[in-house]
């Protein structure tokens, strides 16, 4: 299985002692998010956890631990680092904290092993389309030698962050709007030797060079670790994402740094109650087991087809 850490939250800027306690305990219990007292038991061992996908803004407190990871769960991050201000992103380390993060993963790991997200690109007069391709400009002259790929996306708006964008003064991004920026950040990418992706996106800028990206890489993965994964598209995702299918362990309403674009915190202050409430020796994120929970073992298995290089 593909082991996501996660889509829902930063594990590694928050949970780190958490995190590793379950690489060692090998288990972990996650809520259904649909369902409150619906908790699923999933086995993390080595034979059945065949890639780990860390999605972070701020990875440093998981550093020190990646050799240890590494050992028995090959990984990759998709590390976000946009240049915006404390108005969209209050609660972050600096930029050049953040950037020292990601050179370090890629000098310790490999180029393939760090994936840069742009995203998502937000539109208001403080930040235009000019004010966006100078600073995407900036951050790949810094980036491009750590890392192959650069992944973007346009906002989505939510009724979850509509109201948090609505204080930022966003404005609405046209079809126009977007293909003239994908056009300047393709020239960009290209002068820097970047593979340029979106996420998700229903517009085709394949024109412009710039591919669909599957964030769940399950070629990236083969290429990594030398094996075929039976690796199926995951179809709990959004119809225009092409993600392989993985095991997400976050928990929504749990990550504090207050982005105001975000889709996985539903309320600031619900967030920081959820952190509250966690106990790194809990094998939940946030709590632990209550009486109404029933627990059931999910049914896991490695997708490694064969023990034959693929290279």
């Amino acid at each position: 299985m593909i082991l996501s850490v996660s889509r829902r939250t930063d594990i590694p800027a928050f949970y780190t002692e958490w995190f590793m306690n379950r690489i060692h305990e090998k288990y972990v219990l996650t809520r259904n998010p649909m369902n409150y007292h619906q908790v699923s038991r999933i086995p993390i061992t080595p034979d059945v956890v065949d890639f780990i996908v860390f999605w972070s803004k701020n990875p440093q407190p998981l550093l020190p631990y990646l050799d240890e990871i590494d050992r028995n769960y090959p990984f990759y991050f998709q590390f976000t680092l946009n240049p915006y201000g404390q108005d969209l992103e209050p609660n972050l380390p600096s930029q050049e904290d953040r950037i020292e993060s990601f050179r370090c993963i890629s000098e310790r790991f490999g180029k393939a092993r760090v994936i840069w997200r742009y995203d998502p690109i937000i539109l208001s007069e403080k930040y235009d389309l000019l004010w966006h391709k100078q600073r995407f400009e900036r951050l790949a002259d810094v980036l491009a030698p750590y890392t192959n790929t650069c992944v973007f996306s346009f906002v989505d708006i939510y009724d979850k962050n509509k109201g948090n964008l609505t204080t930022a003064n966003y404005m609405p991004i046209s079809i126009g709007q977007e293909e003239s920026l994908a056009r300047e950040f393709s020239l960009i990418a290209s002068s820097h030797q970047l593979n340029l992706k979106t996420c998700a996106e229903d517009i085709n800028l394949e024109h412009f060079s710039i591919e669909h990206s599957c964030c769940i890489d399950a070629a990236l993965m083969e290429q990594i670790i030398g094996l075929k994964l039976s690796a199926k598209k995951d179809s709990a995702q959004r119809s225009q994402c092409h993600c392989a299918e993985s095991i997400d362990i976050g928990q929504y309403n749990t990550c504090i740094h207050g982005c105001k674009y975000c889709y996985a915190n539903y309320s600031m202050i619900n967030a920081g109650n959820n952190y509250a409430k966690h106990d790194p020796k809990s094998p939940l994120l946030v709590g632990s087991l209550e009486i109404d929970d029933k627990v059931n073992d999910r049914k896991v298995k490695s997708l490694k087809q064969n023990q034959f290089s693929l290279f």
